[in-house]
Parts: C-alpha cells; sequence; structure tokens
C-alpha cells in the first residue's frame, strides 16, 4: 500500500520540489494550502491532493493529518514582526505536534535554519533565529520526544537546518542578479557574512529520504545540517550572480560595503516599500551569526547526499534571458 505524506508549505520554494520527488518516490501526498490556486505549481503531479484547509486551525489541521504516514512541514517566513514569528515558528510546530499524536503519525519531517540552537535559544542575534530555535523545542515537547515524560511510541521527528538555499525561482541570488540590472553600485551590508549555500534539489532529496527513514524506523529522531560545499561571504555571492547573469559582460556592479549602523538605516527605508522588504533589521542581526556548517551535526554526507556546488546550477538559472533559465527554458528550447 502506497504510504500517505502530508506536506505543509508544499506550494512554495523548496515545497514545490519536495512534492515532485515524494511523488516520483511512490508516495501519496497531500498538500495543504488555504486557496486551491496556491498550489497551482504542484497540482499538476500525478496523484497529488490539495487539501484547502488552514493550517493553524488546530482542528482543521488536525483534520487533514488523519491517515497520513509522515507530515513534513516547510512553512516559514523570513521578515515579519516578534508575534509573527512566533505564530508561524512557535505556535504552528506545536499544533503539528498534537495533530501528529492525535492522529497517530509515525514520522515528521521539519525544516528549520542552520544557525538554530536550541541549547540557548534566548542567546541567538535574531527574533528569526530565536523562533526557530522555540519551534524546534514546541515540537520536541508536543511529541513527548524530551525530558521525563519521554514516550517510546511518539511520533518521531527529523530536523533539517539549511542554510540559505539556491535554485531556479530561489528569492536569493535571482534577487541580486535582478537588483544590478538597474541600478550603477550595490549598497550592501553585512557584505562579509558568510553562507555555505545548498541546492533545493538536494534539501528536496534529503526530505524524502528522511522519511522514508523515519517511517521504516531508522534513528527515528535526529537532526541533519545541510550546507553545500563552499563557504561564500555575501558579497562573493552577490558578484555570482553577476556574472551568471551577464551583468555588465560578467563584471557586475561595484560592491560597496556599508558599515552595520547604515545596513541598518538602509533596511528600515526598505521596510516603507510596499510588499515584503529586500533586507529587514532582523535579516541583518541573523547575518552576525555565520551561516556555516560546525561540523557537531551530521549533513548531507551522511545521507549519502553529494552537496552540489553553487557554479554547477547558478549558471543554468542566473541568466540575462529568464525565458532561457532551467527546466523550463530546456523545455522550450527542445521543441
Amino acid at each position: 500500500m502506497m504510504k500517505k505524506v502530508l506536506v505543509l508549505g508544499g506550494s512554495g520554494f523548496i515545497g514545490a520540489h519536495v512534492c515532485e520527488k515524494l511523488v516520483r518516490a511512490g508516495y501519496r501526498v497531500s498538500v495543504a494550502t488555504r486557496k486551491a490556486e496556491h498550489a497551482k505549481p504542484v497540482m499538476h503531479l500525478p496523484g497529488l491532493t490539495v487539501l484547502v484547509c488552514n493550517v493553524h486551525d488546530e482542528a482543521a489541521l488536525t483534520h487533514a493529518a488523519a491517515g497520513m504516514d509522515a507530515v513534513v512541514n516547510l512553512v516559514a517566513i523570513l521578515h515579519g514582526s516578534v508575534a509573527a514569528f512566533s505564530f508561524v515558528h512557535q505556535e504552528l510546530p506545536a499544533k503539528i505536534a498534537r495533530a501528529c499524536r492525535a492522529q497517530a503519525v509515525r514520522h515528521l519531517v521539519h525544516i528549520s535554519a542552520l544557525g538554530v540552537n536550541t541549547d540557548n535559544p534566548q542567546a541567538l542575534p535574531s527574533h528569526y533565529l530565536r523562533s526557530k530555535a522555540l519551534g524546534e523545542l514546541a515540537l520536541m515537547d508536543g511529541l513527548g520526544l524530551r525530558g521525563p515524560g519521554a514516550t517510546a511510541d511518539a511520533t518521531s521527528l527529523t530536523v533539517l537546518r539549511p542554510s540559505v538555499v539556491f535554485g531556479v525561482n530561489d528569492k536569493f541570488l535571482n534577487v541580486f542578479a535582478a537588483l544590478q540590472a538597474h541600478f550603477p553600485v550595490m549598497p550592501l551590508a553585512c557584505a562579509d557574512a558568510l553562507f555555505q549555500p545548498v541546492w533545493v534539489e538536494d534539501v528536496a532529496q534529503a526530505v524524502v529520504q528522511c522519511v522514508g527513514q523515519g517511517l521504516d524506523g531508522v534513528a527515528p529522531s535526529r537532526i541533519f545540517e545541510l550546507a553545500g560545499p563552499q563557504v561564500l561571504s555575501l558579497r562573493d555571492l552577490v558578484q555570482f550572480a553577476a556574472r551568471c547573469a551577464g551583468i555588465r559582460q560578467g563584471r557586475g556592479r561595484p560592491v560597496v560595503g556599508l558599515p552595520l549602523w547604515m545596513g541598518r538605516v538602509q533596511a528600515a527605508l526598505l521596510g516603507l516599500l510596499p510588499g515584503a522588504p529586500l533586507m529587514s533589521a532582523d535579516n541583518l542581526a541573523s547575518m552576525q551569526l555565520p551561516n556555516v556548517l560546525d561540523g557537531r551535526l551530521p549533513g548531507l554526507g551522511a545521507m549519502g547526499i553529494t552537496p552540489t556546488p553553487l557554479e554547477t546550477i547558478g549558471p543554468q538559472y542566473l541568466v540575462a534571458d529568464p525565458a532561457n533559465a532551467g527546466f523550463d527554458g530546456l523545455r522550450q528550447r527542445h521543441r
């Protein structure tokens, strides 16, 4: 019998890749979303079911988890108030844990963030990282996986902590490429902040493997840190995006590093613009902590996944003509 997986956040950037790989691996996938049209990126996948529900409504979430063998949580935000971060990153995981236990879901895979430390969440530099750490603790508490009340028959948990994720349609390198197409210079706060970017397909493959191993009872509760093979500064990443996009014949724009105080002013001004800000003060706070592996936890290699270098993938989608980018461009060129 095909095993059933409920994906929360399945219509997003990472979620679309996760859903495709789960379907290919033979799972029956359901995606919970507030509006059916939000699931357009994945509703074409064979056998995938779109469940229209508000995942923040615990009763609706519990109903959606009925009959599921595993749940994958990809719901997250990068910008917002303290209350918003708490609502999405702490309160929702607690609801998910209770729903999984109520419906006897066997395994839960939760996407967190590299840099999270549950030993002392309040010491983390940003609301984003603190809320992610508290969310992990809420999951472990809700599933009964820590403390004197820990139970052997609880839903098992895998936490994945990725660095910044790149790939077709990402909102990281694509944004830097687009900005350099319109501005003569790139004023950049935290230009020396370090990242270890990981390919979205590697993250999706890790999710699928963790679902399978969790359902098979292999090392039931654990944490992995996911990162690529290279450590790069934010300045390096901006310049790489420009080279691939052909900005100024690949030379890109001059990058002007800003002191932190000026970066905060820039973030405050960007926050006044409509839509999600390109950079927030909380993002700057997160970047005070290197977003790189420290070697204390297993990573992609422990799953048998060889991390893909940015140089292999970036030039395929960070191109001057977006119509020729990635898989869509490949299909277009071979018609």
